[in-house]
Order: structure tokens, then sequence, then C-alpha cells
């Protein structure tokens, strides 16, 4: 008789299990207690099929059950057949057959039993003897039949949940533990196959904790499918979420709640846990079919105390075969015939891999006969359908290319196939096989049969030198390629990652030639049946010149392009017009440019041969340049003539001098940098008054600008100009060097350079001193003397005194200069040599040396002398005596260690001991 019992909810039966029954629900997870063994098989229609072969049951179907039970079994187990026919419609009393497993007959023959029409579930229950069993078994099914058809289904859907975790984990234990790219790639595989998401976060951890990461089966965070989730997501949402959630903190259960060992089970539990009836409590049994042999793994311990505890088994359900959804894992793969070991990459049926349910599967090569068919075995590790070993009884189909060369120490031997094939060696396969009782087609795959041929680089491919590249080889069928080597001009051999491109045909290959220089290489292609391989020849280039822009104004004669790596630039071409590379003349209009030959070049100027007009062409006129590089390779850059540049000329200029200096410049371009400079200019175009004239040095380093609104440019007229430029005021003190200026237009477009002048700074000169000796050099005095270069007492510089680099002193050394004066060089412009006037103070003669002076008439006036600025002057200049030696140049103090002259003074060689003493002056 059954027992009365309350319906219970979802969450309130998982409640009551967590808090009245802790050691059930802590098992319930862990299927994981051997059960007792049954050996069945399925006869249909005269052919017979091992249990695990069968994946649903049909009306007619004869079963074969035979308890495997050993032989020193205590308790007598009935075993019970119950077919189900829905939740709402009780099966007849017929339909439950009663089998004692202690019958010496059932024991040795077993057991048929033939599936009713109508019937949909099959179960059976294994429960020990006792008064009214039977019975009481039949009065529960017929009783509450929706239970056992929930369980009934609970039950496959578990096996098979469990039988896809279990061949994962058995797979991953075939991979290395220490290689993590080898646990990668095959958890990638056979999760694919098997339908199963991996724990992403156990690649996250060492190296070597992934391997035992994914091999563990306690955590449902690293299997999961679509089921568990599913099952997991209902189950923490609602009244029962915050119990579970405690519930996960605990003990209980081992691997809890969220085992692997698939969710589904956690409903069964609640379904099964609380049907008792006066005698029996239901557990659950989750069947792993090996052959004829149903092995069953329990969640609790039986019981043979009243309540006993019956054991029930779900055996596949009865419907019409769904068969199984077999695809391509990638549509455009192809599978090498010839490689010694062949996988053919399939998804979309996990059972296909995680039982035998497909059986007999072979592969038909389309377009020859059956007898040609290639058994297949399935294997998830490899991700796909892999061709029988040629160790077993695999029928090797004949080619018509019998000599074809098998690849070397290969362990096993490449497909041949006869099948009509293209000259690329493209052939189809087609996946045949039965599933269950029941033919299946699968898919067709595509093949390959023979190596590909005339292999080659893509046209577009360049090889760069120094960096990591990636190229195209494109042959006529690229599936069999076993590897790609890269081989220098050095006799290396380098490996390369190459992988199939998305397009058909070709491959996508990954060097690195970053020790690679530029220059000639091959790329060896090694492919499975061919003994000798393939090579493509190829040429790497240094890095290639990038193109920014092109600026081309009408009427110029030179083009300015901008990019990296210009020193490549071998030439360029606009409309019939070939530029050459030109170094930058001193009017460039390019300030950041580098000469040609520069790998950093930023900007390269192209001209036109000398003899070559202005081209002819418009504003606004859009062109494509052509760029060739010093390799042969050729780069297009789309251009657009812009409008003349800003052209102005110089008419004049003069030079406003602040006060009387006695250096008299020669160069007519010089400006000293206290002077001013006013000059005016001619414009080709109107000028605009917004424009400005830009005045610089060559490096830039001194730059202003003149425009009208400062006062500093003024319009004459729409084409004339007058600049004026303060040095001083616009540099400062330290400013020197030629300048030069251009136009600049309102939106910034300028001119060429010209020339302007030379800014030269001047030393202050205060006087000159010379002894009564005329052999004997004189002394200039003044302030900046390090701004002289030279000086000298000809044009010609015979005989200069050097100023030293470093010099500061106030004093230099002079032969006695000519009344006209003498001459000096600037070290800001030290080509031009200037006069300097300046009076001259001789000193007086000693008083032994005096001579008596002679009557002079009254009438007659001594000549005035040249300076007064000493008390003992002479009234007139002494010449230099003929044939004086020249005062040498002043020699350096402590034994020339130093280029200066102490305290001001630089010391005063004496005369050679053989010249003639200097006839003193009379004095009048």
């Amino acid at each position: 008789m059954m027992a009365k019992f309350r319906p219970l909810s979802i969450s309130a039966a998982f409640a009551a299990l967590l808090l009245v029954c802790p050691m059930l629900f802590g098992e319930a997870a862990r299927f994981d207690l051997t059960g007792p063994k049954l050996e069945v098989h399925v006869t249909r229609d005269g052919k017979t099929l091992p249990i695990a072969s069968v994946p649903n049951l049909q009306a007619g179907d004869k079963i074969w059950l035979h308890p495997d039970l050993p032989t020193t079994q205590s308790v007598h187990y009935l075993l019970v057949v119950c077919f189900l026919r829905g939740t709402t419609n009780p099966p007849p009393e017929d339909w439950f057959i009663k089998i004692q497993t202690w019958n010496q007959k059932v024991r040795e023959e077993g057991v048929n039993v033939y599936v009713p029409d109508e019937a949909q579930q099959v179960v059976l229950f294994l429960a020990p003897e006792t008064g009214g069993d039977f019975s009481t078994l039949r009065s529960a099914v017929r009783g509450r039949p929706g239970i056992f058809v929930r369980a009934s289904q609970d039950l496959a859907e578990a096996g098979f949940e469990q039988a896809r975790i279990e061949k994962y984990l058995a797979d991953m234990r075939l991979v290395p533990p220490s290689d993590p790219k080898a646990l990668l790639e095959h958890s990638n595989l056979i999760a694919r196959t098997l339908n199963l998401k991996p724990n992403e976060d156990c690649f996250n951890r060492p190296v070597d904790q992934q391997y035992t990461c994914l091999t563990q089966s306690g955590n449902q965070t690293l299997l999961n499918d679509g089921h568990g989730e599913t099952v997991v997501s209902s189950l923490t949402n609602g009244d029962a979420s915050q119990l579970i959630s405690a519930a996960s903190y605990t003990s209980l259960g081992g691997g809890g709640l969220y085992s692997a060992y698939v969710g589904a089970v956690v409903d069964l539990v609640h379904l099964m846990g609380n049907l008792h009836t006066a005698q029996y409590q239901y557990i659950p049994a989750i069947a792993f079919p090996e052959g004829e042999d149903l092995n069953l793994r329990l969640n609790t311990p039986p019981s043979f105390h009243n309540p006993k505890s019956v054991i029930v088994i779900g055996l596949p359900a009865i419907q019409p075969s769904v068969l199984p959804p077999l695809r391509p894992a990638d549509p455009k793969h192809v599978t090498c015939l010839l490689q010694p070991s062949v996988a053919l990459p399939v998804e979309g049926a996990p059972l296909v891999f995680s039982t035998s349910f497909a059986h007999d599967l072979v592969l038909h090569i389309n377009g020859s006969g059956p007898e040609k068919d290639i058994p297949l075995v399935p294997d998830a590790y490899r991700g796909g359908l892999t061709l029988s070993p040629a160790t077993s009884e695999r029928r090797v189909l004949p080619t018509a290319t019998t000599d074809a060369a098998q690849p070397q120490a290969a362990p096993q031997v490449p497909v041949k196939t006869t099948a009509k094939a293209d000259a690329s060696g493209k052939v189809t396969g087609t996946i045949t096989g039965f599933w269950g009782f029941d033919p299946f087609t699968g898919p067709t795959m595509q093949l390959q049969s023979v190596p590909g041929k005339d292999w080659k680089l893509a046209v577009d491919d360049v090889l760069i030198a120094g960096r990591e590249n990636n190229l195209s080889l494109s042959s006529t069928g690229t599936a069999c390629v076993q590897s790609i080597t890269l081989d220098t001009t050095a006799g290396k051999q380098e490996k390369t990652d190459w992988k199939e491109a998305d397009k058909p045909d070709l491959i996508n290959v990954k060097v690195s030639l970053k020790s690679v220089d530029p220059g000639a290489l091959h790329l060896t292609i090694r492919q499975y049946g061919e003994a000798k391989p393939d090579t493509v020849a190829a040429e790497t280039f240094s890095e290639p010149a990038t193109l920014a822009s092109l600026k081309f104004y009408a009427g110029d004669t030179s083009a300015v392009l901008n990019g990296t790596n210009l020193n490549q630039v071998k030439q360029l071409e606009l409309k019939d017009l070939t530029f050459t590379p030109s170094p930058l003349p001193a009017a460039s209009n390019t300030d950041s440019f580098s000469e040609p030959g520069s790998s950093g070049t930023t900007s390269l100027r192209l001209a036109l041969p000398a003899n070559a007009g202005a081209p002819k062409l418009k504003t606004g006129e859009k062109l494509t340049a052509h760029v060739t590089l010093k390799d042969g390779r050729t780069l297009t850059l789309p251009v657009q003539v812009e409008a003349p540049r800003p052209s102005v000329t110089l008419i004049n200029k003069r030079i406003t001098q602040t006060a009387d200096e006695p250096i008299h410049l020669a160069d007519p371009d010089d400006l000293p940098v206290n002077d001013q400079l006013t000059f005016s200019l001619k414009s080709e175009a109107s000028f605009p008054r917004t424009g400005q004239i830009e005045i610089a040095n060559a490096d830039n380093s001194l730059h202003t600008t003149l425009d009208v609104t400062s006062g500093t440019l003024i319009l004459q007229n729409h084409h004339t100009l007058v600049g004026t430029l303060n040095p001083l005021k616009a540099f400062g003190t330290s400013a020197f060097g030629p300048l030069r200026l251009r136009a600049v237009d309102p939106d910034g477009t300028a001119g060429d350079w010209i020339p302007l002048i030379t800014l030269v700074r001047l030393p202050t000169l205060n006087d000159v001193h010379c002894p009564w000796e005329a052999s004997q050099p004189c002394t200039v005095t003044g302030s900046g003397l390090y701004l002289v270069d030279s000086v000298a007492t000809d044009a010609a510089f015979t005989n200069p005194t050097d100023v030293p680099e470093g010099f500061i002193g106030n004093t230099l050394s002079l032969s006695r200069p000519a009344k006209a004066g003498f001459y000096l060089k600037l070290r800001d412009d030290p080509a031009a040599a200037n006069v300097v006037t300046i009076p001259v103070s001789i000193q007086r003669p000693p008083q032994s040396q005096r001579a008596t002076p002679k009557a002079v008439p009254a009438a007659a006036k001594p000549e005035p002398a040249t300076a007064t600025s000493a008390p003992d002057a002479t009234p007139a200049e002494v010449p230099p005596a003929t044939g004086a030696t020249p005062a040498a140049p002043p020699a350096p103090m402590n034994g020339g260690q130093s280029s200066q002259c102490p305290q001001g003074t630089c010391p005063v060689p004496a005369p050679p001991a053989s010249a003639a003493p200097t006839a003193p002056v009379a004095k009048p």
C-alpha cells in the first residue's frame, strides 16, 4: 500500500531534503557508488544490438535482460520491468513483468520481454524481496505514473551528460600536463565535439595547475553545458536561491549541488527523495552502457531495513529515431587524405563521441564504389572522426598513381583513392553509418587526394627585413602541407607559423625577419605524400618608404615629398615630368628637411633637370604621382596642383648706423647688429595686407616676422613694400650670421627663401699705442675683442695676428700700421677685410736718442702729429725702418699652455739681434 504524502514544490522539496536528510542530499550529486550490473541487448527486425548501441526503443522490440549478480548475492533482488505510456495514463497491469533474479534459469539464460504498442518509456526496478513487493511497486507506479515518467527522462539525460563529462576527463588525461599549448588545443577540440564549455579560468592559472583544474570533476564551473546551466538557473531563482547559496558554502555534498555530474539529477533527487511506500523508498541509478553491460552507479547506499531501497533504472525512450545532426566544424575546411593520421573535423552531435549509438561509420568517396569506403572512428581527442589506422582491417583504396611516395617515418598508411578528382586532386566524401538500428547519411566533406602544385607568393606580398611579416602562399591545393620553413642566405632554417586562409587554396604564413638582412631567401614547403619539398623564392626589402603627402605649386620646378624612409626614393613621375631627389638649395621653401640618403628623412625635395623650364600645370589640377623606389617598387600618391607660392625680389636696402664706427665694413651685405636695416621688395602678385615677410637664419634659431599691423612693413603700392629690421631688438646681442627672407600668404603658404643680409657684431676699439722703435709691435686696446677673427696691416693679411677662440683680453698686438690705418676680419664674417681708421699714439723716444732740432724758418710750421694722446708723443708719424722684421704674433704664456694673454696684455717678443736699429725721429 502506498503511503500518502503532500505534494511539495521544488523549493520546498529541496529544503526538506537539505534539512531532514543531509546525508542523502550530500550523496545526491555524487553518483559514484557502484551498483549491480545488468546485461541487455535489443533485437529489431532480426538484427541484434547491444544496449550501448541502442539510442531508442520501438514497439515490438525484443529486450533481453540478464541480471549479472554475483553468485554470493545474499539478498534476493526482484527485477520488475515496467512500461509507461505517459504522465496521465497509468499503464495496464500486464505491462509489469516480474523477474526473479535468483532463479537458476534466469541466471543462465536471461529473460526476453517485448515492447508493447503505445508504450513510451520503460523503467526497471531492482527491489529486495519482501512480502507484497511486486504489488506494492505496481501500485506505486499506477498511482503516480508521472513521477516515474519524469524519473525515466531525467535518468536518461543524466546518463548522457555524465558520459560526455567523463569522456572529456578521460581524453584530457591523455594530454601531457606540462604542455599548456596542447592542453588548450585539445581542450577546445574535445569540448567542441562534446558540446561542453571548459572553464576558461583554468587557462589563467599557472601551468602546473591548469591540468588539475581541467581534469577535476567536482566543480560545475569547470565543465558546463546548456542543460546544466538551465537547471542551475532555475534552482537559483525564487525562494530557494538564498538557501542554495548558503548550502554552496557548506561541506555538505562534497562537490555540492554544482557538481559536474549534471544538474538534471538534482531534479531527480527532489523527485525520488520523498517518494516512499510502506515498504520501499526509491533511489535513482544512472546507467553507463558498455556493449551489453549496463553498469549502474548510485548516489545513495541501498538500505535493506524498512523502508528498503528500490533501485530505479531507466532504459532508452520508446520513440522514433532522431538521427544525429552531424555537421562539418568548418564547411570550408579541406582534409588531406595523404596524412598518416586523418581526422575529419565534425561537430553538432556530442553523443556520437560519448556513446556507441553511432556505429559502422564510413567515409564514402564520391565517385567510387561502396567497396572503397573507408571506416571511421569517433575521436573527441582529435576533434572529429578519424580514419581507421592501418593496423585494423581497413579497406585501403587503390589509386591511379600507385607510384606516389609515402611520407617517411609515417606511423600510419595514407589513404589513396581512385575517385574522380580535378587537376588539383580535390574530391568529396560523405559520412554514412548507422544510428542504432537506423542508417543515416552525415555531412559531405571536402578532401584532397594529391599534394598541391604551382606554389607561389601572392602578387602583393612584400617581405620587409627587420620585422615580423605576414604573407600568403597559393597552390592548387593547400590541405596537405606538413611544414613551411624559411631558408635564409646564411644557410639557416627557421620555422614559420602558418594556417589555412579564409580563401581556398591559400595559406597565411607568419615569418620573422628581425635578424634577416634584405636580399634573397626561400620558403620550403613540405607536403604529405610528396618526398621532394617545394620551394618558393622571395626577396626581402628594407622598410618601405611611407608617403604622407606631396606638395607641388604651379610654376615651381621642384616638389616636396613628405613621409618616412624617403632615402629609398629614386624618382617621381608626374604627368610625363620626371623629378629626382635634389639637395636642398640655400633658399629652400622647406624648413624640416634632411639630405637624401638619411633613413629618418621626413621631407624630400625632388627637382626637374636644370635645363627644364617651369611645367605648365594649372592650379587645382588633380594628378597621380608615381614614386619609384630604388628596389624597383612603385608607390602612388594623389596630388593636386596648388596655387603659385608668393614670390618677392629684393630691390634695395640701406643700413642706418647708430654711431660713428672706426671699423668700415668692406661687405655691403654685412649689417652690424646695433644698426637698423631698411629694405624694399617687389612682389610678383598683389601683396595682401595681411601677408607677412618672414626673416630667419638657416636653422631658424633666429626668427621674426614683419607685417603691416606692427608697422615694420609698409605697402608703397600693391606690389612694392618697404620693411624695417632692428636686429638688436628682434634677435638680441648674440645674433650673427646670414639672414634670409620669404613672403608668407595669410593661409600660411610660404615662398622661396632669398638672401637678405649678414649680421655681424663689432668690437669697440679705443686706441692704438706704438713704441718708439718701429720694429716693436703696437698695442690695440678696446672691448669685445673676442669678436675679432684677426688683424693685419695690409688687406692681403700677409702677417696677421689671429685672435684665439675663447679670448677675453682687452689688448691685441699689431705691427706698426700705415697712416691709412689697418685691417680687421670679424669672427661673424671672416671673409671680408674691413678697414679700421683710428688715431695711433707713438711713444716719446728716450733723452739720449733725441736729436738737436734744426732751425726752422718762422714761416714754416711743423707737420701736425698723428696722435697726441701721450705727453711725450712725437708730432709726426715715424715710418717703420726699411727692411725691418715684422712683429711676431704674441707668444703664448706658460710655455704655450694658454692661448689668452693675462691681465689684458700680450707679451712683445724681442727683436732679432741682427736687426738694425731704427733711426730716431727728430723732434721739431
